[in-house]
């Protein structure tokens, strides 16, 4: 007999978290990331809390664990609900948090998450001072993926004024967030 969509989803949460595998983990957490790149399933990972679940991921140590949630999360971002819930429920400090992984996929992850949550409420945190600083870091990477996404993060959400301040502020300063490993 054949799964529906939600009870398929509700499995694989269930088995989240019930398994002590962590290679089950991050195959079941790769799936729902996946799954959160369609529309049609929005309603559905709300209701089983997956947005949670990524969220709470974010802060674990497992490297491809925050990967997976990242992702999940900057394919659920897109969507206004989902967006609201994400800022409701102040992810945007563990989503910037992620800038400094040394995972490249991670941070390509969490710079276009912020991008995505970027609204009037929201900018003065997206674009805070740091992250300003660490964009511009981005932006000189030889990594083409990183620094095209951090020099459309500074034309696209900071202002000129934003970009000089943490300009002027980086000259000053040798410390920054590392970047990811290629």
């Amino acid at each position: 007999m054949e799964l529906g969509r939600l009870e398929y989803l509700q499995a694989l949460v269930t088995e989240f978290q019930v398994t002590d595998s962590t290679e089950a983990k991050e195959q079941v957490l790769a799936n729902l990331a996946n799954f959160a790149y369609d529309p049609s399933n929005y309603e559905y990972l709300r209701q089983l809390q997956v947005l949670d679940l990524f969220l709470d991921m974010l802060t674990e140590d497992n490297e491809s664990l925050v990967e997976f949630a990242m992702g999940g999360l900057c394919n659920l971002c897109l969507d206004k609900t989902n967006k609201e819930y994400i800022l409701e429920a102040n992810g945007v400090e563990p989503i910037i948090n992620c800038l400094s992984s040394s995972n490249e996929e991670t941070v390509v992850s969490a710079v276009t998450t912020l991008m995505f949550l970027t609204t009037p409420r929201s900018r003065a945190q997206t674009t805070a001072l740091p992250v300003v600083e660490c964009m511009l870091r981005f932006s000189l990477s030889a990594n083409r993926r990183l620094s095209n996404l951090a020099s459309i993060f500074l034309q696209d959400y900071c202002t000129p004024p934003q970009v000089e301040e943490a300009r002027n502020l980086s000259r000053h300063t040798a410390v920054g967030i590392p970047l990811p490993k290629d």
